[in-house]
Protein backbone atom coordinates (compact mmCIF):
# COMPACT_ATOMS: atom_id res chain seq x y z
CA UNK A 1 0.00 0.00 0.00
CA UNK A 2 1.36 3.45 -0.90
CA UNK A 3 0.97 6.82 0.78
CA UNK A 4 -2.45 7.82 2.09
CA UNK A 5 -2.38 10.94 -0.10
CA UNK A 6 -0.38 11.82 -3.19
CA UNK A 7 -0.63 14.70 -5.64
CA UNK A 8 0.32 13.07 -8.91
CA UNK A 9 0.27 16.14 -11.16
CA UNK A 10 -0.83 19.78 -11.27
CA UNK A 11 -0.65 22.71 -13.66
CA UNK A 12 -1.79 26.32 -13.95
CA UNK A 13 -4.12 26.70 -16.95
CA UNK A 14 -6.12 29.60 -18.43
CA UNK A 15 -9.20 28.34 -16.55
CA UNK A 16 -7.49 27.61 -13.23
CA UNK A 17 -5.15 25.14 -11.54
CA UNK A 18 -5.89 21.56 -12.55
CA UNK A 19 -4.58 18.72 -10.43
CA UNK A 20 -4.69 14.95 -10.25
CA UNK A 21 -4.45 13.35 -6.85
CA UNK A 22 -4.68 9.90 -5.35
CA UNK A 23 -5.88 9.25 -1.82
CA UNK A 24 -6.53 6.09 0.15
CA UNK A 25 -10.06 5.91 1.49
CA UNK A 26 -9.75 3.87 4.70
CA UNK A 27 -13.50 3.32 5.05
CA UNK A 28 -13.82 1.85 1.55
CA UNK A 29 -10.29 0.40 1.43
CA UNK A 30 -9.71 1.69 -2.11
CA UNK A 31 -7.47 4.16 -3.88
CA UNK A 32 -9.50 7.14 -5.09
CA UNK A 33 -8.30 9.25 -8.03
CA UNK A 34 -9.68 12.77 -8.23
CA UNK A 35 -9.38 15.68 -10.67
CA UNK A 36 -9.76 19.20 -9.30
CA UNK A 37 -9.93 22.61 -10.97
CA UNK A 38 -8.83 25.05 -8.27
CA UNK A 39 -11.04 23.96 -5.34
CA UNK A 40 -13.75 22.47 -7.54
CA UNK A 41 -13.94 18.68 -7.92
CA UNK A 42 -14.36 17.72 -11.58
CA UNK A 43 -14.21 13.95 -11.47
CA UNK A 44 -13.67 11.07 -9.06
CA UNK A 45 -12.97 7.40 -9.64
CA UNK A 46 -15.60 6.72 -6.98
CA UNK A 47 -18.33 7.79 -9.40
CA UNK A 48 -17.54 6.48 -12.92
CA UNK A 49 -20.97 5.05 -13.76
CA UNK A 50 -22.38 7.99 -15.72
CA UNK A 51 -19.12 8.55 -17.65
CA UNK A 52 -19.22 4.88 -18.65
CA UNK A 53 -22.89 5.13 -19.60
CA UNK A 54 -22.16 8.19 -21.72
CA UNK A 55 -20.24 5.93 -24.10
CA UNK A 56 -22.66 3.02 -23.91
CA UNK A 57 -25.80 5.12 -24.40
CA UNK A 58 -24.13 7.22 -27.09
CA UNK A 59 -23.07 4.22 -29.17
CA UNK A 60 -26.16 2.06 -28.58
CA UNK A 61 -28.39 3.66 -31.28
CA UNK A 62 -25.78 3.20 -34.00
CA UNK A 63 -25.94 0.36 -36.47
CA UNK A 64 -23.16 -1.13 -38.53
CA UNK A 65 -19.45 -1.43 -37.93
CA UNK A 66 -16.36 0.70 -38.53
CA UNK A 67 -17.53 3.51 -36.27
CA UNK A 68 -15.52 6.71 -35.98
CA UNK A 69 -15.98 8.29 -32.54
CA UNK A 70 -14.88 11.59 -31.01
CA UNK A 71 -14.74 12.24 -27.28
CA UNK A 72 -14.65 15.78 -25.93
CA UNK A 73 -12.90 15.86 -22.56
CA UNK A 74 -10.49 13.14 -21.48
CA UNK A 75 -10.55 13.38 -17.68
CA UNK A 76 -9.98 10.03 -16.00
CA UNK A 77 -10.60 8.23 -19.28
CA UNK A 78 -13.72 6.24 -18.45
CA UNK A 79 -15.76 7.41 -21.45
CA UNK A 80 -12.96 6.92 -23.96
CA UNK A 81 -11.95 3.55 -22.49
CA UNK A 82 -15.55 2.32 -22.61
CA UNK A 83 -15.92 3.43 -26.22
CA UNK A 84 -12.93 1.28 -27.15
CA UNK A 85 -14.59 -1.74 -25.56
CA UNK A 86 -17.18 -1.62 -28.36
CA UNK A 87 -15.68 -3.81 -31.12
CA UNK A 88 -17.43 -1.72 -33.78
CA UNK A 89 -15.24 1.31 -33.02
CA UNK A 90 -12.44 1.59 -35.57
CA UNK A 91 -11.11 5.03 -34.56
CA UNK A 92 -11.26 7.26 -31.50
CA UNK A 93 -10.25 10.92 -31.48
CA UNK A 94 -10.05 12.38 -27.97
CA UNK A 95 -10.10 16.18 -27.85
CA UNK A 96 -8.62 17.58 -24.64
CA UNK A 97 -7.68 21.21 -23.98
CA UNK A 98 -5.02 20.53 -21.34
CA UNK A 99 -1.84 18.79 -22.41
CA UNK A 100 -1.14 17.61 -18.88
CA UNK A 101 -4.35 15.57 -18.81
CA UNK A 102 -3.25 13.79 -21.97
CA UNK A 103 0.15 13.25 -20.36
CA UNK A 104 -1.47 11.52 -17.35
CA UNK A 105 -2.70 8.84 -19.70
CA UNK A 106 0.50 8.58 -21.72
CA UNK A 107 2.38 8.08 -18.45
CA UNK A 108 -0.14 5.43 -17.32
CA UNK A 109 -0.91 7.22 -14.04
CA UNK A 110 -4.46 5.86 -14.01
CA UNK A 111 -4.51 2.07 -13.66
CA UNK A 112 -8.21 1.71 -14.58
CA UNK A 113 -7.56 3.50 -17.90
CA UNK A 114 -4.73 1.16 -18.89
CA UNK A 115 -4.80 0.38 -22.58
CA UNK A 116 -6.37 3.67 -23.68
CA UNK A 117 -3.24 5.49 -24.79
CA UNK A 118 -1.47 2.47 -26.35
CA UNK A 119 -4.53 1.36 -28.34
CA UNK A 120 -3.78 1.96 -32.04
CA UNK A 121 -7.32 3.24 -32.57
CA UNK A 122 -6.76 6.14 -30.14
CA UNK A 123 -5.44 9.55 -31.11
CA UNK A 124 -5.25 12.46 -28.68
CA UNK A 125 -5.85 15.97 -30.02
CA UNK A 126 -4.71 18.85 -27.85
CA UNK A 127 -7.41 21.46 -28.57
CA UNK A 128 -10.35 23.38 -27.13
CA UNK A 129 -13.38 21.29 -28.12
CA UNK A 130 -15.73 24.27 -28.14
CA UNK A 131 -13.44 26.48 -30.23
CA UNK A 132 -12.82 23.62 -32.66
CA UNK A 133 -16.56 23.22 -33.23
CA UNK A 134 -17.17 26.97 -33.48
CA UNK A 135 -14.44 27.73 -36.01
CA UNK A 136 -15.76 25.18 -38.47
CA UNK A 137 -12.54 23.17 -38.87
CA UNK A 138 -13.87 20.38 -36.70
CA UNK A 139 -12.39 17.97 -34.21
CA UNK A 140 -9.63 16.37 -36.27
CA UNK A 141 -6.89 18.80 -37.35
CA UNK A 142 -5.55 16.17 -39.75
CA UNK A 143 -8.89 16.08 -41.59
CA UNK A 144 -10.69 19.45 -41.33
CA UNK A 145 -14.46 19.01 -41.40
CA UNK A 146 -14.22 15.28 -40.72
CA UNK A 147 -17.50 13.64 -39.75
CA UNK A 148 -18.02 11.13 -36.95
CA UNK A 149 -20.65 8.55 -36.18
CA UNK A 150 -20.75 9.70 -32.55
CA UNK A 151 -19.49 12.67 -30.55
CA UNK A 152 -19.44 12.12 -26.78
CA UNK A 153 -18.95 15.22 -24.63
CA UNK A 154 -18.03 15.47 -20.94
CA UNK A 155 -16.39 18.78 -20.07
CA UNK A 156 -18.79 21.15 -18.30
CA UNK A 157 -20.84 20.41 -15.20
CA UNK A 158 -23.97 20.92 -17.29
CA UNK A 159 -25.27 23.19 -20.09
CA UNK A 160 -26.15 25.74 -17.40
CA UNK A 161 -22.99 25.37 -15.31
CA UNK A 162 -20.01 25.74 -17.63
CA UNK A 163 -16.37 25.77 -16.64
CA UNK A 164 -15.67 28.88 -18.74
CA UNK A 165 -18.01 31.50 -20.25
CA UNK A 166 -16.63 30.78 -23.72
CA UNK A 167 -18.32 27.37 -23.62
CA UNK A 168 -21.85 28.76 -23.24
CA UNK A 169 -22.53 29.51 -26.96
CA UNK A 170 -22.10 25.82 -27.76
CA UNK A 171 -25.31 24.97 -25.90
CA UNK A 172 -27.45 27.16 -28.17
CA UNK A 173 -29.20 26.12 -31.41
CA UNK A 174 -26.45 27.74 -33.49
CA UNK A 175 -23.70 26.00 -31.51
CA UNK A 176 -25.35 22.61 -31.74
CA UNK A 177 -25.98 23.04 -35.47
CA UNK A 178 -22.23 23.42 -35.97
CA UNK A 179 -21.73 20.24 -34.00
CA UNK A 180 -24.39 18.41 -36.02
CA UNK A 181 -22.48 19.25 -39.21
CA UNK A 182 -19.63 17.09 -37.86
CA UNK A 183 -21.88 14.02 -37.62
CA UNK A 184 -22.69 11.49 -40.31
CA UNK A 185 -26.37 11.18 -41.19
CA UNK A 186 -28.08 9.47 -38.23
CA UNK A 187 -24.98 10.16 -36.15
CA UNK A 188 -25.26 10.66 -32.39
CA UNK A 189 -24.35 13.49 -30.07
CA UNK A 190 -24.27 12.45 -26.40
CA UNK A 191 -23.65 14.76 -23.45
CA UNK A 192 -22.95 14.15 -19.76
CA UNK A 193 -24.51 16.52 -17.20
CA UNK A 194 -24.31 16.68 -13.43
CA UNK A 195 -27.78 18.30 -13.26
CA UNK A 196 -31.19 16.65 -13.54
CA UNK A 197 -32.82 16.67 -16.99
CA UNK A 198 -33.23 20.27 -18.15
CA UNK A 199 -36.44 20.90 -20.11
CA UNK A 200 -35.08 24.14 -21.58
CA UNK A 201 -31.98 22.42 -22.92
CA UNK A 202 -34.19 19.60 -24.19
CA UNK A 203 -36.04 22.15 -26.29
CA UNK A 204 -32.74 23.46 -27.66
CA UNK A 205 -31.75 19.94 -28.67
CA UNK A 206 -35.14 19.46 -30.34
CA UNK A 207 -34.53 22.52 -32.52
CA UNK A 208 -31.46 20.86 -34.02
CA UNK A 209 -31.92 17.09 -33.80
CA UNK A 210 -34.95 15.09 -34.97
CA UNK A 211 -34.77 12.85 -31.89
CA UNK A 212 -33.31 13.38 -28.43
CA UNK A 213 -33.70 11.86 -24.99
CA UNK A 214 -32.49 12.58 -21.48
CA UNK A 215 -31.42 9.44 -19.60
CA UNK A 216 -31.19 9.59 -15.81
CA UNK A 217 -28.26 7.44 -14.70
CA UNK A 218 -28.47 6.46 -11.04
CA UNK A 219 -25.61 5.01 -9.04
CA UNK A 220 -24.71 4.14 -5.48
CA UNK A 221 -22.94 6.92 -3.60
CA UNK A 222 -20.47 5.34 -1.15
CA UNK A 223 -19.90 8.67 0.58
CA UNK A 224 -23.53 9.16 1.57
CA UNK A 225 -24.65 5.55 1.59
CA UNK A 226 -27.50 6.55 -0.70
CA UNK A 227 -28.14 7.09 -4.41
CA UNK A 228 -26.98 9.87 -6.72
CA UNK A 229 -27.77 10.52 -10.37
CA UNK A 230 -26.40 12.24 -13.46
CA UNK A 231 -28.01 12.87 -16.84
CA UNK A 232 -26.91 11.67 -20.26
CA UNK A 233 -28.52 13.40 -23.23
CA UNK A 234 -28.56 11.42 -26.47
CA UNK A 235 -29.53 13.21 -29.68
CA UNK A 236 -29.52 11.80 -33.19
CA UNK A 237 -29.06 13.65 -36.43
Amino acid sequence: MGARFEELAWRETPIGTISLRRRRDPALDVDVYEVKLDDDFLMSSLFPVAEIELARLGLAPLGGNDLDVAVGGLGLGYTARTALEDPRVRSLVVVEAIEDVIDWHRRQLLPFAAGLAPDPRTRFVRADFFAAVADGDGLDPEQPGRRFHAVLLDVDHSPRHVLHPSHAPFYTPDGLRRLAELLHPEGVFALWSDDPPDADFGRVLAEVFPTSQAHVVGFANPLTGGESANTVYVARR
